[in-house]
């Protein structure tokens, strides 16, 4: 997936909570096209989306939100936790963090597998592996009939101590699997082989309860989509076979957010002209913001949650809030207005799309404010059009108790869904060292362009940079990003003793390239790039960074990763000891072959007159006193070089683009916009 021209098409395919979204690239050249989602059944929304375009035979990447959305609902498989006798409580007791510091009352989710179903087993390994009790081998069958007269539908097996020797669990997998063979079965020596019994159990849980529902997911598609060649996007923004995502099923959980960055960083590249822009994404859909700090690359964390829960895997590091287009908004109980979590999602929907929806959405409130053209929705084309007077009549029921007009009220749920943005970018730069104002935001997502400039102005960011299908960038993303598998292993060591003695690094590297190497060579890929990572930390210390290793893995890679916690450790705790001993916890290794390269050509510049692409003004709100009358544009026809000055509003076939005043545009070589606020 590599070539400019490729003889059948290449699709990106994005799963999105409103929309489904597609990017075909085909001859040099980019379509993009959007199907309202199927919740029940994702899939027949990407078959009706293929059909519409005409393509029958295609590659294709897809980010999927089953495995998301299982765990959100609490819909996933029955599952059955098998472990060592005496801590069938780990997955209950976790950790003793406090996610609501002064709540005096807080409660835990409940945990995936429910009490009867965390069952014991007699065995036990000492710290170094060695097998201090043998695996009792006549109670894991007793556990099988146990198992398959409760209908359990998946297993998770989590033996202490296994990440060092995964004997124990690989045996009593095998005699599981020889009375209930159809049983899906998910081992933490082969999910997350590292130290830590809860996030292990918690990780290796959450893949036993999803992978079921993947697995015939992915099926029913490839069933569907016989004549194409399908890859499953991961949440470490590299795409993957549809075997191994069926197997690791946890390793999709954040697959669509992971495209949206992977695409923002390849438009980046080009527009800049560097390899490493300095860059924060925002991705506004119709259900929740996701937002990304990428320093020069694009950033990925080992520690994330999902639901509150740990999933210990390699993910782009993304904050998500609950802050989307189809975010509903409402009056609290003390009469202040608040927006989200809670959204219409795509059935109902916001109040305009006309589907029974009856609670005013961000949607309405810029609809009302002029923002969105009811007959521009989707492009004009008439796949949409919105309802303006109901929008506005569930306005003015929200307004009247505060004594607003339906566009003052309108103003207040802009305000505040743009708050609750502002706090997810701060969270991801200023709380982590790094000053917003030296970064170019880039908005994505089918709502972000209607809110840049707001959220711009509250950073003091003063380039926004927006792409030219900022609706479908995720599924952009999926078609570019890189074939790409991690591994991982505990290396529970000091850099001191590493660098006197490399034989354990170096051995335990050749395990683990090995196996990504063979995990891509499954995909056809023979000769992948290999990347190393090593977990590091202060002794002492509860937590670790990850710094890059040297393939070279000398006594020079070894120093280098040193300097380079030294450096992480100060930017985000404000204090680095050069002085205290470092210790390694955890191994990465990462297999990546390029994807896509669906890059269009630059084009000559045709001047700063933008007249051709004029559209009719029309009154928009951008204050809660009078609207004022504001150019619109038709962003097919906008050509490089044109110039606009902002207020000004951009219509295009996913979403609108608006520049409030004080903000100047221009289109570069690629039909990328450039908003720039003058100092």
């Amino acid at each position: 997936m590599t070539s400019d021209v490729s003889p059948i098409p290449l699709v990106g395919i994005d799963v999105g909570g409103t929309f489904t979204d597609f990017v075909v690239f085909q001859d040099g050249a980019l379509r993009v096209h959007k199907v309202p989602t199927t919740p029940e059944d994702q899939s027949q929304a990407m078959v009706a989306g293929l059909a519409a375009l005409g393509i029958q035979q295609a590659d294709i990447v897809h980010g999927m939100t089953v495995a998301t959305n299982a765990l959100l609902e609490r819909r996933g498989a029955r599952t059955a936790l098998l472990t060592t006798a005496g801590f069938a409580d780990v997955l209950v007791i976790g950790r003793q963090n406090r996610p609501h510091l002064y709540r005096l009352s807080q409660q835990r989710p409940a945990p995936l597998v429910e009490d009867p179903w965390r069952l014991e087993v007699d065995e036990r390994l000492d710290h170094t592996g060695r097998v201090l009790r043998p695996l009792d081998e006549a109670a894991v069958e007793q556990l099988a009939s146990r198992l398959a007269a409760g209908q359990v539908e998946s297993v998770a097996i989590v033996f202490l101590f296994s990440f060092l020797n995964p004997a124990h669990e690989e045996r009593a997998a095998g005699l599981l699997r020889a009375r209930l063979p159809e049983l899906p079965i998910s081992l933490s020596s082969q999910i997350l082989p590292e130290y830590r019994e809860y996030e292990r159990t918690a990780t290796t849980v959450i893949n036993a309860y999803v992978q079921p529902l993947v697995a015939r997911y992915l099926q029913r598609l490839q069933d569907r989509l016989a004549h194409c060649r399908l890859r499953i996007m991961q949440s470490n923004g590299g795409a993957i076979g549809l075997a191994q995502a069926s197997q690791q099923a946890a390793r999709v959980v954040l697959s669509g957010p992971a495209g949206g960055v992977v695409g923002a960083f390849a438009v980046a590249r080009q527009a800049t002209g560097s390899d490493a822009p300095q860059l924060i994404t925002l991705d506004m859909g119709g259900t929740s913001t996701d937002v990304a700090l990428c320093p020069g690359q694009i950033p990925t964390t080992a520690e994330s949650t999902i639901t509150d829960l740990p999933l210990r895997l390699p993910v782009i590091d993304i904050h998500t809030v609950g802050a989307g287009g189809g975010s509903i908004a409402y009056l609290d109980a003390g009469g202040g207005l608040r927006v989200g979590p809670r959204s219409a999602g795509a059935v109902p929907g916001p109040v305009c799309y006309g589907r029974g929806g009856t609670e005013p959405t961000v949607t309405d409130a810029n609809l009302v404010l002029g923002r969105l053209a009811p007959e521009g929705f989707l492009g004009g084309a008439g796949e949409v059009t919105l309802d303006r007077a109901a929008a506005r009549r569930a306005l003015a029921r929200l307004g009247e108790p505060l004594g607003l007009s339906p566009e003052a009220a309108a103003l207040g749920v802009i305000r505040v869904a743009n708050a609750t943005m502002e706090r997810a970018l701060r969270r991801v730069s200023v709380e982590r060292g790094h000053d917003p104002r030296q970064f170019t935001l880039l908005p994505f997502g089918g709502a972000g362009p209607l809110h840049a400039c707001d959220l711009a102005d509250a950073l003091q960011i003063r380039r926004i940079l927006l792409p030219p299908m900022p609706g479908v960038l995720s599924a952009y993303g999926m078609l570019v990003a890189d074939v790409a598998r991690d591994a991982s292993r505990s290396l529970l060591s000091t850099l001191g003793d590493l660098q006197r003695d490399r034989t354990p690094l170096q051995q335990l590297f050749q395990a683990l390239a090995e196996e990504v190497q063979s995990a891509l060579a499954q995909e056809g890929i023979a000769h992948p790039t290999l990347e190393a990572a090593l977990d590091l930390r202060y002794r002492g210390q509860s937590y670790e960074l990850t710094v890059p290793l040297a393939l070279s893995l000398d006594e020079a890679a070894l120093a280098a990763a040193g300097e380079a916690f030294h450096r992480a450790h100060e930017q985000r705790y404000g204090y680095a000891m050069p002085g205290e001993t470092v210790e390694t916890v955890n191994l990465r290794v990462r297999a990546s072959s390029p994807g896509a390269s669906a890059v269009l050509p630059a084009l000559p510049d045709a001047g700063p007159d933008a007249t051709a692409a004029r559209l009719p003004e029309r009154p928009v709100w951008f204050d809660p006193w009078e609207p004022t009358p504001t150019p619109c544009y038709d962003r097919e026809r906008l050509q490089p070089g044109n110039r606009l000055a902002g207020p000004a509003i951009v219509h295009q076939f996913d979403t609108t683009i608006v520049i409030t005043p004080g903000w100047q545009a221009r289109v570069d070589a690629y039909r990328n916009i450039w908003l720039e606020k003058p100092q």
